[in-house]
């Protein structure tokens, strides 16, 4: 079939997001990387970058379910680009209240002429219209209560499964409906350089609405504006960053002095912010299997005036093969996951993944731990966490961790917010999205105990 080549930008921002759509499903790229890069390239304005924002995660959010609602109306096989055209379409028809649904059925037409021919776009208008005129049909016809809330919530029926096995089914619905809201921009202050509330004034003064979370002291939420485009990140007074994400540094509690090991530190979020509880004084080595990800930690260090962190490119499978045994005071393995808590920064992640590769990660995890062991000193402090929900990828992983570690003990989280306190248990906590209004994350501490402990 022949048609015409895309224009990624031409003005037409529904057209824009179809493209990025087709460039997730066929080459599994990260929607926001391309997202981000697609409005950088082309200067998209705000107004236009807000619904190319909606489009694009509102579209892969609800994937499952849209594809549900148009099974009824879609008779034989269609291009998988015109597919993706009538989930967006149907997306704006369906969840968007603010666009007119027969502006978005005559958009859809136009794209599908431009992309294809006019048999394409007669069709596209006609389930389109169908779909105006009868409505779309009710997941209550659905009898499993597990099938139809993934159909419900848009994620895969073997995670709905797990997640009901390991926290009950309220628990797994909360969490699978907090996924498909958007996020808060969140950022870390940089206290060495400023105070929240000096932050907060900068920031107000640039016409950007913020408050002060409730959670974490130094994290700060946008209701307005971009953080990337303030002065005060420029300036290097704040980091953006997740606030469940900002716990792992928290819980550690480096000291000034301290000689601290980040093992899987980029792109260097919590890097910098161990940093900044250092108070800018002692040594830092962050470490990364892929060389290129440690530039990401020296820009973020040299925006944020940082100087006391090292790079170096390294696999912590073998660290201990390379640095100097029981030579590091507090150790932070923030280890590669399956990333299942970040769903709704990243909607592809819950299509791309699969149960078989949470499997083969605990193995890399643990040898991860396994090193950390070695380079820790005696009553030195470890952290382990991850950015995943999952209970046998974090909880799995830290009692096979201490059943091989005797020396090892899990000790209480400190510095938490009150809000995750009753939370934790037996030196782990795991945060759902639905806790805080943050990703899900999975924290762990232990201290190594000496001869006579």
């Amino acid at each position: 079939m022949s048609k015409k080549k895309p224009v990624i930008w031409d003005g037409n921002v529904r057209d824009a997001a179809l493209t990025i759509l087709l460039t997730v499903d066929k080459s599994q790229a990260y929607s926001n990387l391309l997202l981000h890069q697609t409005i950088e390239k082309y200067k998209i304005d705000a107004k236009d970058r807000g619904l190319l924002t909606e489009l694009t995660y509102g579209t892969l959010q609800h994937k499952l379910t849209l594809d549900y609602y148009l099974e009824p109306f879609i008779r034989g096989k269609v291009d998988i680009w015109v597919r993706w055209l009538l989930r967006m379409s149907l997306y704006q028809m369906h969840y968007l209240t603010r666009i007119p649904a027969h502006a978005a059925v005559n958009e859809a037409v136009e794209i599908a002429k431009r992309r294809g021919h006019q048999g394409i776009a007669s069709m596209v208008n006609g389930i389109l219209r169908s779909i105006l005129r009868e409505g779309v049909r009710s997941t209550d016809l659905i009898t499993g209560d597990n099938e139809r809330l993934a159909i419900e919530t848009s994620h895969p029926q073997w995670i709905v499964d797990r997640w009901v096995e390991s926290y009950g089914f309220d628990v797994t619905r909360e969490m699978l409906q907090e996924n498909n809201i958007a996020p808060l921009q969140t950022v870390r202050v940089n206290t060495t350089k400023a105070t929240v509330e000096q932050v907060l004034t900068t920031l107000e003064r640039e016409g950007v609405k913020a408050r002060r979370s409730k959670y974490m002291p130094e994290c700060i939420h946008l209701e307005s504006g971009q953080a990337a485009r303030t002065g005060a990140f420029r300036n290097g007074l704040i980091t953006i960053q997740d606030e469940s994400s900002m716990i792992p540094a928290t819980v550690l509690n480096p000291q000034p002095g301290m000689k601290v090991l980040d093992m899987c530190a980029a792109p260097g979020g919590k890097t910098t912010h161990l940093a900044e509880k250092m108070q800018n004084e002692g040594l830092i080595l962050a470490t990364d299997l892929h060389s290129k990800k440690l530039d990401l930690i020296d820009e973020n260090t040299t925006r944020l005036g940082l100087d006391i962190v090292q790079t170096a490119p390294l696999d912590g499978r073998k660290a201990a093969g390379i640095l100097p045994a029981e030579s590091y005071d507090a150790i932070l393995v923030d280890a590669p996951c399956s990333g299942l808590g970040v769903m709704r920064r990243k909607p592809d992640i819950k299509y791309t993944k699969r149960e078989e590769d949470l499997e083969s990660l605990q193995s890399i995890q643990l040898a991860i731990l396994e090193n950390a062991v070695q380079l820790l000193k005696t009553d030195g402090r470890l952290v382990y966490s991850t950015c995943t929900v999952d209970r046998r990828e974090n909880e799995g992983t830290v009692n096979a961790f201490l059943a091989a570690h005797p020396e090892m003990e899990a000790v209480r989280l400190e510095n938490l917010p009150a809000q995750l306190e009753a939370k934790q248990h037996d030196g782990m906590l795991q945060v759902f999205p639905q806790d805080i209004g943050s990703d899900g994350f999975f924290v762990a501490a232990f201290v190594k105990k000496g001869a006579s402990n």
